[in-house]
């Protein structure tokens, strides 16, 4: 199918190309990577930005004994072809296939796991510090993009970079976008347009004007060149660099191969910081993706043809997402104290309607959950109440700002906890099943999960009208369609309700656990087992009064969350059963055990682990044999 990219099994084939060739190799890895997202989805716009630029540090560089590291590695796919995954590539983002983001299990060329932004600046810091002290001579590369720029940790990583002088390279690919668009004041600095248009003629026209002169001319043209250092960073981003001890050079055209393999062979020779700045379009090579790139940044299967998404989706019910980016708007335009936050995000967590209602109280702070909790943590002192919308997994970033500066203050900021649980073909970075266990054990925090769509609007009215801090997880994807009430009332809190009541044991589900626990408990019945559903609502406080009693009325309690089982819901279930020293009691947690969650489809995942109606099922008629066994008072389950 592929003319050239059959004959690349690894870098080594791709130095032995001739020159003239780079450009059509460049094409067809768009083609096979476009053709990949189609089938798959993934995240298509990055990765076509960066092929030329890819192929130019495998062409110069001598991977994997220099270490390429890719920050959050949305741009990665044309490496994971040019590195001996060509093959694989189509099993991009399945379960069993391969890896959505660099994983060093997966290939010796993926130098460092990453997922989560603004982290390749430090990694490869580590790796150029280890390679002096075990003597090595190797090379190390840094790719950012302008996006995880705006992220604090990659500054922490420059400033300890410029203050050891490690030999480094730090490539920004600065495409003037990440996932929304830039925010904050280091992405205006970055803007290309003085450096790339204004500078660069201004340059060309006074050097060739001086080189035209005479020998007095030439010194003319040596004091211009000292003065154009001295001021180039009031039309370049070389001051801010420079100041970090990187020796700056760019920017230069990220899609010329010619350019680029230059540049890159000068710059390997270097012996110091050194920072290039390239210049990208996202999505370049597939015209919808260079149109709507922030559509296209990650998308789901779509038609090759015409962009269009062919996603199966569920149709009719609105997405948690948007039910409580909604339900906020709603709240806020009867309260103007209500303010949203969003990390970068405003799209992905619902928020793109409240901030064109309310601009004012809409803050995009950029990839930055740590200032966004503690701003949060200001606006709540000063008698705002601030909701925070951000993935689960990305508020493990920030997880000191929760802490020490919301609930060490026990100030009334809301944590909108978004895609809680497994997210799907993102994989391990992405999924959000560890929230319960980071936040439950922090004192002042109230904690909740909805059972469907309607309880969650209902638990963010409870979540603002409360002057403490609160948490509530919701699920990525859609609800079911069930009513939804018009009239929003706050949940008495720490109170769970008994759905259906059993004799021989109960359920205590929580979130999107419930439903099933209910289809489990159904089938159970018609096997003459009769086994109650609690709909748990707040991980903390529990519902003490309600679970006691329930678990000394049936001995047999099982509980359910689509999370992490250490120190997780059904652990808060065992503290409380001891605190309260009630004995005789079967007790089993079904969760997600103690590994890193592999990449997959959502229902595939949660059955793999046996977390549907079939696996609670099983789950149930263990735990009533294991008591059956212990006690000899009943007859297990069928």
């Amino acid at each position: 199918m592929y003319t050239l990219l059959d004959l690349i099994d690894g870098p080594e084939e791709l130095k032995r190309l001739a020159p003239e060739e780079l450009d059509r190799l460049a094409a067809e890895i768009r083609e096979l990577i476009i053709n990949t997202c189609a089938a798959n989805g993934g995240h298509l716009a990055p990765s076509l930005g960066v092929v030329e630029l890819t192929i130019a540090l495998h062409r110069v560089f001598d991977s994997p004994t220099d270490r390429i590291i890719w920050d959050v590695g949305h741009q990665a796919y044309a490496h994971k072809i040019l590195t001996g995954r060509r093959d694989r590539f189509p099993t991009l983002r399945t379960r069993g296939g391969i890896s959505g983001f660099p994983k060093r299990s997966e290939s010796p060329h993926d130098a460092f796991d990453v997922g989560h932004s603004s982290t390749s600046i430090s990694a490869a810091l580590g790796c150029a510090a280890a390679r002096e002290l075990k003597g090595e001579h190797n090379k190390v590369v840094a790719v950012i993009g302008d996006g995880s720029m705006t992220g604090g940790i990659a500054y922490e990583g420059l400033n300890h970079a410029g203050h050891l002088g490690k030999e480094l390279l730090v490539i920004l690919n600065d495409n003037e976008m990440s996932i929304a668009e830039n925010v904050g004041a280091l992405s205006n600095f970055l803007s290309r347009t003085m450096a790339s248009d204004f500078v660069h003629k201004i340059r060309r026209e006074l050097h060739g004007f001086l080189k035209g002169v005479d020998v007095a001319g030439l010194n003319m043209l040596h004091v211009a060149r000292r003065a154009e250092e001295s001021l180039k960073g009031l039309f370049t981003p070389g001051m801010l660099f420079e100041a970090f001890g990187f020796e700056y050079i760019g920017p230069i055209d990220g899609h010329n191969t010619e350019m680029l393999l230059e540049t890159l062979e000068k710059v390997k020779r270097l012996d110091k910081a050194v920072l290039l700045h390239v210049l990208t379009k996202k999505g370049k090579g597939y015209l919808p993706a260079e149109q709507n790139p922030s559509q296209f940044h990650g998308v789901g299967p779509f038609d090759r043809a015409t962009g269009k998404s062919s996603a199966k989706g569920k149709g009719g019910p609105a997405s948690y997402t948007a039910l409580m980016g909604e339900t906020l708007r709603k709240l806020a335009a009867e309260d103007d104290r209500i303010v949203a936050i969003t990390a970068a995000m405003p799209d992905g967590t619902g928020l793109t309607g409240f901030s064109k209602e309310f601009p004012e109280r809409f803050y995009d702070v950029g990839i930055a959950e740590q200032h966004g909790v503690t701003f949060a943590a200001g606006l709540a002192a000063e008698g705002m109440k601030p909701v925070f919308a951000v993935y689960s997994t990305f508020l493990q970033r920030a997880y000191d700002q929760v802490c020490h500066d919301v609930c060490l203050q026990n100030l009334p900021v809301v944590f909108a906890l978004d895609r809680a649980g497994v997210v799907g073909s993102d994989g391990p970075t992405h999924h959000g099943v560890f929230d319960l266990s980071y936040l439950r054990h922090l004192p002042n925090m109230t904690l909740m999960a909805p059972k469907d769509e309607n309880e969650l609007q209902h638990m963010i009215k409870t979540a603002l009208d409360l002057e403490s801090p609160v948490a509530v997880r919701y699920p990525r994807g859609n609800g079911y369609g069930v009513p939804l009430d018009q009239t929003l009332a706050a949940l008495p809190l720490g109170k769970g309700e008994l759905l259906r009541s059993g004799s021989d044991g109960v359920i205590i589900a929580v979130g999107v656990m419930v439903r099933p626990a209910q289809e489990a408990a159904a089938i159970l019945a018609t096997e003459g087992v009769e086994v109650g559903v609690i709909n748990a609502r707040f991980i903390k406080p529990l519902d003490r009064e309600l679970l006691i009693s329930q678990a000394k009325a049936t001995r047999t309690v099982l509980t359910v969350e689509e999370s992490a089982l250490q120190g997780g819901f059904g652990s808060a279930v065992l503290e409380l059963l001891e605190e309260e020293g009630v004995t005789g009691v079967a007790v089993s947690c079904l969760g997600y055990p103690d590994c890193y969650i592999e990449q997959g489809e959502q229902p595939d995942l949660r059955a793999a682990y046996g977390l549907d109606a079939a696996g609670i099922v099983t789950a149930f008629r263990t735990l009533a044999a294991r008591r059956a066994t212990a006690t000899g008072d009943r007859t297990p389950p069928a």
